[in-house]
């Protein structure tokens, strides 16, 4: 393993992955030494894309980056970064609202984990209001994604939902 004191993890449901996320992934590579983008899974929601689904398109996007590996956890995420060294816990923020739902969620792991700081990094502001959900929303009406969602996702998205 290399040096768990710059290991930083980027986790989210990625159901599916956005341009948005692509562009914190790249950035957060640009940042740390290494960087775990962490796949949730939680039994009580039920996503679009299975996570092996979710698991080969991040897989693909994330190619240009040889200090990003992609992997899944389930549980606490503080917990998770725990068990794997890292120092970092990287969230992006989109908007006001984000950065008060983040903001709790940074105090109650840094109250069970200290030395795991909580980075935030701003949208880029063509991303500002791309979210997976929305992405989500759009395709399944037939609506391009394209300026949204890598080229991979489109196409995956396009077999999710086919039109006649």
């Amino acid at each position: 393993m290399s040096n768990v004191s710059n290991l930083a993890v980027y986790a989210g449901s990625f159901d599916p992955v956005t341009l948005g996320h692509l562009d914190l992934i790249e950035r957060a590579a640009k940042l740390f030494d290494d960087v775990v983008v962490a796949i949730g899974v939680h039994p009580t929601r039920k996503p679009l894309f299975s996570f092996e689904e979710r698991l080969s398109l991040l897989l693909e996007v994330v190619k240009p980056f040889p200090n990003v590996r992609v992997e899944r956890f389930d549980g606490l995420l503080i917990h998770y970064c725990k068990a794997l060294g890292a120092r970092v816990i990287v969230r992006g923020l989109r908007a006001a609202t984000d950065f008060e739902y983040e903001l709790q969620i940074a105090h109650a792991n840094a109250d069970m984990e200290p030395q795991i700081d909580t980075v935030f990094l701003p949208t880029r502001a063509n991303y500002g209001f791309v979210s997976a959900s929305l992405v989500r929303e759009i395709a399944s009406h037939g609506g391009n994604v394209s300026h949204y969602a890598p080229e991979i996702v489109c196409a995956a998205l396009r077999n999710k939902f086919p039109r006649p």
